[in-house]
């Protein structure tokens, strides 16, 4: 027995040099490989434990050596596939080592590359930015003093439109006044018209009027005094009424002119500042849309 002893040992090494793995096929983490070299110190101990009962078993004609090898074969077998399967992962490590770091370098080159474009354009979309603030900062202050512009001219026009009316009725009355006192006059009813609610009306046109001589005045007044001695053949009376009616009636003409043309002029700065308002408008609509896309474009680069 002591030879099948010493054979069993030496087997026992065998094992152990075949578990082993090659230099050039360890992992760079050491301690992936403890399992293969502890399952061989396994199987050592086991067999020189297996030992001390083969002199029993080779009395009984049973063959150890042959169950001990065939297991041999089968472990060898099995540490065989594990030491592929530890450098097929071992290969793959080192092949990702390999083109990851050259896929890192390249990306960053690229990266160092690109950095002084992309200031550039950053520069570039900011001083856009600048200006898109500077015109929407000008377009609105346009806007605030075309609006502002409207309401003046608006409020003038109120004005303007409630003196000419006021001035238009007046002179209405007046015109009315003048026209009842010539056309009675003329009836002959210079007595009866001096009687009327419009006899007063005419007596203080005459007394404020500033296109009357005085002479002609002094002698209005007196037949407004007095009319019932007026002599119609005369006409003088008659005459200077007309001349004031002619003269009044001119006046309100050219007043009515006016207060149109004001009108005219009026609607035709509403309708321009109106399109300024509405251009002014849509382009601090798009200054304010230019400097948002601006913005996120520079939070993108």
């Amino acid at each position: 027995t002591a030879w099948l002893k010493l054979a069993l040992l030496e087997v026992a090494s065998a094992f152990l040099v075949i578990a082993a793995p090659p230099a050039q096929l360890q992992h760079p983490d050491a301690r992936a490989m403890p399992s293969c070299m502890h399952l061989a110190a396994l199987v050592a101990a086991a067999l020189v434990g297996a030992s001390q009962g083969l002199e029993v078993r080779a009395g009984q004609g049973l063959n150890p050596i042959r169950k001990v090898v065939n297991m041999l074969q089968m472990m060898q077998k099995k540490v065989e596939e594990e030491g592929e399967k530890e450098k097929e992962l071992y290969e793959k490590f080192m092949c990702w080592c390999k083109t990851g770091s050259g896929d890192l370098t390249a990306s960053i080159e690229a990266a160092k590359e690109k950095v002084p474009s992309v200031m550039a354009e950053i520069e570039a979309s900011e001083g856009k930015i600048a200006q898109a603030k500077e015109d929407l900062k000008a377009a609105t202050a346009e806007r605030v003093a075309a609006k502002a512009a409207m309401e003046e001219a608006t409020a003038v026009r109120e004005k303007e439109a409630e003196a000419f009316a006021k001035e238009k009725a007046e002179d209405d009355a007046n015109i009315a006044a003048m026209q009842k006192a010539i056309a009675a006059i003329e009836r002959g009813m210079a007595g009866g018209f001096l009687q009327t609610a419009t006899a007063p009306v005419l007596r203080r046109l005459v007394q404020r009027s500033d296109d009357l001589e005085d002479s002609d005045r002094q002698e209005l007044l007196a037949f407004l005094s007095g009319g019932a001695s007026y002599a119609p053949a005369s006409g003088q009376i008659t005459g200077i009424l007309k001349q004031m009616l002619e003269t009044m009636e001119k006046d309100l003409a050219e007043a009515t002119a006016q207060e149109e043309a004001a009108i005219k002029s009026y609607e035709e700065l509403m309708a321009a500042k109106t399109k300024e308002v509405e251009a002014l408008t849509a382009a601090i609509e798009s200054k304010t849309k230019l400097i948002g896309e601006l913005g996120v474009a520079i939070v993108n680069l």
